[in-house]
């Protein structure tokens, strides 16, 4: 089902599910109260969502849909506009699975790609499981995210390095990384005592807009990565859309153009790699939630090299992929529930912390 309130916008999006054949197109409508009215009707698989519509907008719909009938939703966004970005990453936080750009026209040199990941985005969203989440405010949408109660609260916790304190913290995720990454940061202070190095699976164009958004929901400084820095505690550095994030032996930032891993760029596992040969022992990894295996081999390199690594486990994954991988690789030295990674971390930088 399409959401969109532009009739241009409205029929080329059509146009462009329809000649793909892997998808349907069971609906299209122009505002949020239309959507909540068809969904129940043609019960879409997956669900194109704008954000800037009439009445009430394409959040307050994201709510009202993961609430009322949980359905797989990719955000399709205009990202140079600050308002839209802002309230694509709340979407997100909401229970949206990702974001994408709105299409060009058919004149555009960027069309037949633009499509393709429309429609690519589409498809891999229908296969993603998505849980019925509680119509609340905003201000308190991390709560959303807990594990169920019957999540094991510390599986595989083996003992974590006390012979060196770490000197960074490298965090990845893909799908169902943004509110991941908003619950994890968030509940650390604002005086943490390391750099933070982040790889978010994400269209270019968005980076800079989740990078704002981040650094406005949680207490630490939220910057995009720039080439040759020393890295400061306090800080998260986030990968540019496209370019990987490395860690140097001499402990600077270094923005690498070399060609995607496994089909990403910025990769987790160039990340984690670079922080294993940079920090060694000293190192702190964490894998969140996501599609594929990018991050797995680079999470192992880390806990070959003796730092902590910590997975995410199912129970609170949108996607179990990438943390999947690496618990397969048996690269995590924890895997844990989202609510309990942050305070992991806090025991590793300060072990006389209780669990």
């Amino acid at each position: 089902m399409l959401v969109e309130d532009s009739l241009v916008v409205r029929q080329l999006l059509a146009h462009i599910v329809s000649r793909d054949p892997r998808l349907a197109l069971v609906a299209a409508v122009a505002s949020g109260e239309e959507a909540l009215r068809e969904i129940h009707r043609v019960q879409p698989d997956v669900i194109s969502m704008d954000i800037r519509l009439p009445g009430i907008d394409g959040l307050e719909t994201t709510r009202r849909i993961m609430a009322e009938r949980p359905t797989p939703i990719v955000v399709v966004a205009d990202a140079i506009e600050d308002s839209s970005l802002r309230i694509s990453m709340n979407a997100l936080r909401a229970g949206a699975l990702s974001v994408v750009e709105k299409p060009v026209g058919t004149g555009n040199r960027a069309y037949e790609a633009i499509s393709d990941q429309i429609c690519t985005q589409l498809r891999i969203m229908s296969q993603v499981p998505v849980i019925r989440r509680r119509p609340i405010g905003s201000e308190r949408l991390a709560r959303q995210d807990a594990p169920r109660q019957d999540a094991p609260r510390d599986e595989r916790s083996g003992p974590l390095p006390a012979t060196q304190a770490p000197s960074v913290l490298a965090v990845a995720a893909s799908t169902g990384g943004p509110p991941a990454f908003a619950k994890l940061l968030g509940a650390l202070p604002a005086d943490f005592p390391l750099p933070v190095l982040l790889v978010q699976h994400m269209g270019a164009a968005f980076m800079e807009g989740f990078a704002d958004w981040l650094n406005g929901v949680v207490p630490l400084a939220v910057v995009i990565a720039s080439e040759g820095v020393r890295p400061l505690p306090g800080h998260v550095y986030v990968a540019p859309g496209d370019r990987h994030l490395t860690l140097t032996p001499g402990g600077l930032i270094a923005l690498v153009d070399e060609p995607p891993v496994g089909g990403q760029r910025p990769s987790a596992t160039l990340l984690f790699r670079s922080v294993a040969r940079s920090a060694g022992p000293r190192g702190l990894g964490v894998l969140l939630t996501g599609m594929g295996e990018d991050g797995a081999a680079g999470l192992l390199d880390m806990h070959r090299a003796g730092a902590a690594t910590i997975a995410e486990h199912e129970s609170s994954a949108v996607v179990y992929g990438m943390p999947a991988a690496a618990v397969r690789l048996r690269a995590a030295g924890s895997v844990l529930p989202l609510d309990l990674i942050a305070p992991r971390v806090l025991r590793a930088v300060q072990p006389g912390l209780s669990p």
